[in-house]
């Protein structure tokens, strides 16, 4: 080659993406990352904000994954563009509320796009052959390249030997025999291919960093849509789905309960945007009113957040409620018991 050869390597923090950059580097290819902002991810919110996950890492697994590589990693932001993915996938959703198919489409699109303004040669992705029932079957993989208008710069390094020749292979950029032909659910190979690079750590071998794959999550969000009667959202709606307790005790209003002291703190940034309820007798939790609620709906919904509270079992809660207009009252309710609190108003 007279010259280097660059590709974008589309990083998720996935062991499958920081395998397919890593094997292009060992052929002297530049690699830069590319790591798509949607607002599903899962990494960086919960995570900081439980008790219970305290103990787990609290990094962003794609700049991790460059740091291993020791590339730079580009973070773009495509919070808006991808609503119209979610909201209207050509090609339907998964198990839950996921569009994969349509998702990698998207993003192989933006990164091709990104390509091209930098001058790069080639896109990288981790896809391995039939690992994905929704977006990764070998009958779905070329519907990728069509869609995305990738063609065939789009480069699979941990199955290429399953697939026909790319160009970067064609035009002997890079070598196809040192590319790998790994197919199907089981994570060994690439579990034995991150050891004998050295990479330890690494997140969860399946990857999965999305929201949008959890059926809990997935379904609170069918109900803010229906809800609302829209299928539009933003930031705050999709961040706050993953955070409380959520009940909905009538079809116009929801509460959104903490859970513990870190959803306490991280809630109180939302009491300018929604009304609310707090304990003041005892210590409980603060909870997020999403709907418009008339004077019986607040006493109703105190006592329904009153049950939990420390004071579940006293005869008396003294409550305040804040309408999102301003307007304060503070009154004392019997909470409501937990045999009246039916499990079809959680959500």
């Amino acid at each position: 080659m007279s010259e280097q050869k660059k590709a974008v390597a589309l990083i998720s923090g996935g062991l499958d993406s920081l395998l397919a950059a890593k094997l292009m580097l060992e052929q002297g290819i530049h690699v830069e990352g590319i790591n798509f902002y949607t607002g599903f991810c899962v990494e960086g919110h919960t995570h900081a904000i439980r008790k219970k996950d305290r103990s787990k890492p609290k990094r962003n697994n794609a700049l991790w994954s460059a740091e291993q590589l020791g590339i730079k990693l580009h973070i773009v932001d495509i919070i808006d563009e991808y609503k119209d993915v979610l909201i209207n996938p050509k090609h339907g959703y998964g198990a839950n509320m996921n569009p994969c198919l349509d998702c990698k489409i998207f993003m192989v699109g933006k990164a091709k796009q990104w390509m091209e303004e930098n001058g790069f040669d080639f896109i990288i992705t981790g896809e391995v052959i039939g690992q994905r029932p929704m977006s990764q079957r070998k009958d779905l993989l070329p519907v990728v390249v069509r869609e995305s208008g990738a063609d065939d710069r789009l480069v699979r390094p941990l199955c290429a030997k399953n697939l026909a020749p790319t160009l970067p292979e064609r035009e002997g950029w890079i070598d196809r025999d040192k590319l790998k032909d790994f197919s199907g659910r089981n994570r060994k190979p690439q579990i034995a291919l991150a050891k004998q690079f050295g990479f330890e750590d690494y997140a969860s071998p399946a990857g999965g960093c999305c929201f949008l794959t959890d059926k809990s999550y997935s379904i609170k969000l069918v109900d803010l849509w229906q809800a609302r009667h829209s299928r539009d959202y933003e930031l705050d709606d999709i961040m706050l789905l993953k955070v409380g307790r959520h009940l909905r005790p009538e079809p116009h209003y929801k509460l959104i309960i903490s859970r513990e002291d870190g959803e306490n703190h991280f809630l109180q940034g939302y009491k300018k945007s929604y009304g609310f309820i707090e304990i003041k007798s005892h210590n409980g939790p603060l909870t997020l009113v999403d709907g418009t609620l008339s004077e019986d709906d607040f006493h109703h919904a105190a006592r329904i957040a009153a049950r939990f509270s420390q004071g579940r079992e006293a005869d008396k809660v003294r409550v305040k409620t804040t309408t999102i207009d301003g307007v304060e009252n503070e009154f004392e309710i019997i909470p409501m018991p937990a045999s009246e609190i039916p499990q079809s108003w959680y959500i």
